[in-house]
């Protein structure tokens, strides 16, 4: 009775060398924390970028001539939202990557720490894919300007700040596209760990 209980073993672990699903899993969680080190730097350079955007031109203010006027990031609340976004991105980067490497010197890492990481990595990207599309509009109507209710182009007395804003935008997208991949990455483990 006890010889046929010990017989009972699957055979793809049987056949397969012992250390090459942990070698598997290794480079996986290698792969998540070089990924999540990329979201944190690309997130922490969009915040940078729109935080510093700031240009002081003359302006013409009609009774009184040329005036003096700066404009911020802080002038409107779309960047507002996209700098704690992306703040919040960067935070969640650097502390997920944290998590990996702590899962990388315990091997019995908690599947429920990765669902719930999986989770609210959803939920980040749409947090960002939203701020980067309100920042993004308002920087249309910035470079474009809106014929229908007379809203002027703000870009072109203020090139500078609408450069840092584009810029800031464009690396917001790739902090996006990150995310991404990092979920596709986690399905794609996930779905290798369901038997057949």
């Amino acid at each position: 009775m006890a010889s046929s209980m010990t017989s009972v073993a699957p055979v793809e672990y049987k056949n397969s060398p012992s250390g090459a699903p942990d070698a598997i899993s290794r480079q996986s969680a290698i792969v998540e924390v070089v990924l999540r080190v990329f979201l944190f730097i690309g997130s922490l350079i969009a915040v940078v970028v729109m935080v510093t955007s700031k240009q002081t031109e003359l302006v013409p203010f009609p009774p009184i001539g040329m005036v003096p006027n700066t404009v911020r990031f802080t002038d409107t609340p779309a960047f507002d939202y996209f700098v704690a976004a992306l703040s919040t991105s960067c935070l969640y980067g650097i502390i997920t990557a944290l998590l990996n490497i702590s899962a990388l010197s315990k091997p019995a890492y908690n599947k429920i720490l990765a669902l719930y990481i999986v989770a609210v990595d959803v939920v980040m990207l749409a947090i960002v894919a939203a701020a980067s599309g309100t920042a993004g509009g308002v920087a249309y109507v910035g470079i474009k300007g809106n014929s229908h209710t007379r809203w002027r182009k703000m870009c072109t007395p203020y090139d500078t700040f609408c450069q840092h804003a584009a810029g800031a935008i464009v690396v917001s997208l790739f902090a996006a596209a990150i995310l991404i991949m990092l979920i596709l990455k986690s399905v794609f483990t996930m779905s290798h760990k369901i038997p057949n």
